[in-house]
């Protein structure tokens, strides 16, 4: 059923003046479609960044890993730098140069001295716009990308997590991890990285970001300067791959008797970033909470799964997650908990999830607003943090909020907004279940579906 927008603005609220008069975002478009944005602020540092609306999702099962793999070869070497050239100009600045790969996004940034961004600006363009990939250092890279793999392999959280994806999303992008298969990342090419840049680095799928001490005039046109040539569609013959989504209710177990541990994540399928059940899904995140053994909370804490947990020892740890993509989004529970405690800790999971669509109390989402609004601060601490948050709104709403907004939003969530998005997530719904380690105690996937709802309550 449809949703109403319960993240309308509220008017006539009244902000602390550290809100209301927050530094403003400036925004420009180039001709060519590339947009700049930027919050100017105190202080000598600044980062500046490219957010490309590109990564796992939409590559092809044949390609899958090659953003991942291009991210890498970004550093190693340019028709103008070599790679010790570009090493030492950063380290010569003072600077710091990074790049990260999402299932939608890749990002390439530099935290750098204020006087120091237009070489920065240069550096980003050329290692974006003009790397060699030098078939030597192809070579090279693929054994460290699949040294990087086997190191994921063993973090048992970003293997619950990939699992979970493709599950839910089977034989989709999202389905597909971001590093690849052994066999796509032994394989890739030079042809495939061109290919991919070719088809996904155009102007209108980028976003060049500033955040500390920048001008946004300097900025704009430093990006007219470095990406003003850059393509507004893709080369002849290549389309960008789409997917469509599709969720699955269906379960991933990976059963290891000899680890000490059980570790299972629960997940619904929620909305995008745009829809208007975005801030309510952000205030049921809120109020699951999260918690593990080393924190010592009581049987005070604000979250009714935490006092489960801590109360009945049921867990190590676990985490609520909210996450979402641009048409989709994955909401649930993780859990980390010794073999003998899995079952009841899943029944409170479970049942702690479907509460939220019957007895969720005005006090209790009250609490978790201005929980949600301390997060929402704290995250923004920096220049690097701030960038971020401009490049991926940018990117996901085509603007950026003010904080003004986003509080107005979260104030305009009442308790019978949660309640009616997670009816329409939770209740009766299907869930994907990704479980790996010692689980011979966790139920069967129908007994984990038949609690998605309550008889009575």
């Amino acid at each position: 059923r449809k949703l109403s927008s319960n993240a309308a603005v509220a008017t006539g609220e009244q902000f602390p003046k550290f809100i209301v008069n927050a530094p403003a975002t400036e925004t420009s478009t180039l001709s060519n479609g590339l947009r700049v944005a930027s919050q100017s602020g105190h202080g000598e540092t600044a980062t500046v960044g490219v957010w490309i609306d590109a990564g796992s999702r939409y590559e092809t099962e044949r390609n899958n890993g090659v953003a991942h793999f291009l991210e890498h070869m970004a550093f190693k070497g340019t028709h103008k730098r070599t790679r010790t050239q570009m090493e030492e100009a950063i380290e010569n600045m003072g600077g710091h140069l990074n790049a990260y790969t999402s299932r939608e996004q890749t990002v390439y940034y530099a935290q750098v001295f204020k006087d120091d961004v237009p070489q920065a600006m240069d550096i980003l363009s050329d290692i974006l716009l003009n790397s060699k990939f030098d078939e030597d250092a192809i070579v090279s890279e693929r054994d460290v990308i699949l040294r990087e793999l086997r190191e994921v392999q063993m973090q048992t959280e970003e293997v619950i997590f990939d699992c979970l994806h493709e599950v839910a999303y089977a034989g989709g992008g999202l389905g597909r991890t971001i590093l690849g298969p052994p066999e796509n990342i032994q394989s890739i090419s030079k042809s495939d990285l061109e290919e991919y840049i070719k088809t996904h680095y155009t102007a209108p799928r980028m976003v060049v970001a500033g955040a500390g001490a920048v001008n946004h005039q300097e900025l704009t046109e430093l990006a007219d300067k470095h990406f003003g040539s850059l393509a507004s569609q893709p080369a002849a013959g290549l389309t960008v791959p789409s997917d469509p989504v599709r969720f699955i209710g269906s379960e991933i177990r990976v059963r290891e008797d000899n680890m000490p541990l059980a570790h299972v994540a629960i997940s619904f399928e929620s909305m995008g970033w745009t829809d208007p059940a975005s801030f309510p899904l952000l205030i049921m995140q809120t109020l699951l909470g999260s918690w593990n053994r080393t924190q010592g909370s009581g049987k005070n804490m604000a979250s009714k799964l935490a006092n489960a947990a801590a109360e009945d020892e049921l867990c190590h740890s676990f985490t609520s997650f909210n996450t979402q993509y641009k048409d989709t989004g994955l909401f649930g529970v993780y859990a980390v908990m010794d073999p003998t405690t899995v079952n009841d800790m899943v029944w409170h999971c479970m049942d702690k999830m479907v509460y939220l669509c019957h007895k969720v109390t005005a006090e209790e989402v009250e609490r978790a607003k201005q929980q949600l609004k301390a997060n929402v601060l704290m995250h923004q601490d920096g220049t690097s943090a701030v960038c971020e948050d401009i490049g991926r709104q940018m990117l996901t709403y085509g603007r950026r909020m003010t904080p003004a907004e986003i509080f107005a939003r979260i104030d305009a969530v009442d308790a019978a907004a949660v309640m009616d998005v997670a009816k329409t997530v939770i209740n009766d719904q299907d869930v994907a279940v990704a479980a790996v380690g010692n689980i011979n105690e966790l139920p069967d996937y129908n007994w984990i579906r038949r609690r998605t709802f309550w008889l009575r309550y």
